[in-house]
């Protein structure tokens, strides 16, 4: 009876949480932050595509945007939100019922800065989403559900939005637990969770932009939040106008310089993404290659990256699309249907 509590609660509360998103805009509101983030990659590729002969609004581009809302709201706000603190509160009990040691409340990073928890939360979950992602590949009954993502044929922003609510299933089972369990917070997890949607969307957009302009945004937003003492970085004793203006410019110029070079090998891009959804696997590679979702680095770690040659014209999808469905009903249903 306590877990099913538990469960009304999560799911009653998300469900107020939902609706305030939609009625009360505002900068911590991640409905319109999806919104704003999605308009201004939309704009990218219109303004400067790398595909030039691609659509505005390519192939399929309004089922992605169906996708981008079911995946993100709908779907959490039935399921998701409100069974995972049930599953949370379930295992911690386990823990303290056979070892006697509360994992919750003695976890390593409760007296740590946000900045630390926002760090440490960002490289523990990618690199449980990095391994995951290959698990969607290799196991032939969850590649079936991860065909959804792989059946786009014209690469944009919003195909990053694009997957079987199954996956939602699979990431957040997995992941969730240790997130939750190392004391990652809902405000938390909110700010990691905006950083990873504007890189999932960077990744799959239908543009092309050079490591020092990436390096340079980068290096803006830490310079911002060490001039205004955001995410609890207390560097600067109460700066002025112009102190705070010199600490974000040369956080910019830092970071373009210092990690421009490096940057397509830090963090995932289009043009390494787009061979992750190429139609025709490199030879030796038969369960896919580029699995990085924010970080590249885990691809250039394990041996998974793989980017023979400029790949802006390359076909997208796998063996046999042809005869994957292309509506939303049929997509959600497909991977049943193959199961069985």
């Amino acid at each position: 009876m306590e877990y099913w509590e538990i469960f009304i609660k999560g799911y009653r509360g998300y469900a107020r949480y939902f609706w305030h998103e939609v009625t009360h805009p505002g900068w911590h509101n991640y409905f319109y932050w999806l919104i704003l983030v999605s308009a201004f990659f939309l704009a990218l590729e219109w303004l400067k595509p790398w595909r030039r002969e691609q659509p505005r609004f390519r192939k399929d581009f309004w089922l992605d945007f169906f996708y981008m809302f079911f995946n993100f709201f709908l779907f959490s706000l039935i399921i998701y939100n409100a069974a995972s603190d049930v599953v949370v509160n379930f295992f911690n009990s386990i823990i303290k019922a056979v070892f006697s040691f509360d994992l919750q409340a003695s976890n390593p990073l409760r007296a740590a800065p946000m900045w630390v928890v926002l760090i440490v939360g960002f490289f523990v979950r990618d690199f449980i989403q990095w391994w995951t992602h290959r698990l969607l590949h290799r196991a032939p009954a969850l590649w079936e559900f991860h065909k959804v993502h792989h059946s786009v044929e014209q690469m944009g922003f919003a195909a990053h939005l694009r997957y079987h609510w199954m996956e939602t299933v699979v990431y957040r089972t997995i992941e969730y637990i240790p997130l939750a369990l190392l004391g990652i917070g809902l405000y938390d997890f909110f700010i990691i969770h905006i950083f990873t949607l504007a890189i999932g969307h960077y990744n799959h957009s239908n543009i092309s932009v050079p490591g020092y302009v990436t390096g340079g945004v980068v290096g803006l937003l830490i310079g911002i939040a060490i001039a205004t003492g955001g995410f609890e970085i207390r560097l600067l004793e109460n700066p002025g106008l112009l102190q705070q203006a010199g600490v974000v410019l040369a956080g910019a110029a830092v970071g373009s310089l210092l990690l421009g070079p490096f940057m397509k090998k830090i963090f995932n891009s289009p043009e390494m993404h787009i061979w992750h959804h190429v139609h025709d696997l490199p030879e030796g590679h038969p369960h896919g290659i580029n699995f990085g979702i924010s970080l590249a680095l885990w691809d250039y770690l394990f041996g998974t990256a793989v980017i023979p040659h400029n790949g802006r014209d390359i076909r997208l999808g796998f063996p046999g699309m042809e005869k994957f469905p292309h509506s939303f009903l049929g997509q959600v249903l497909y991977g049943f249907r193959r199961r069985q």
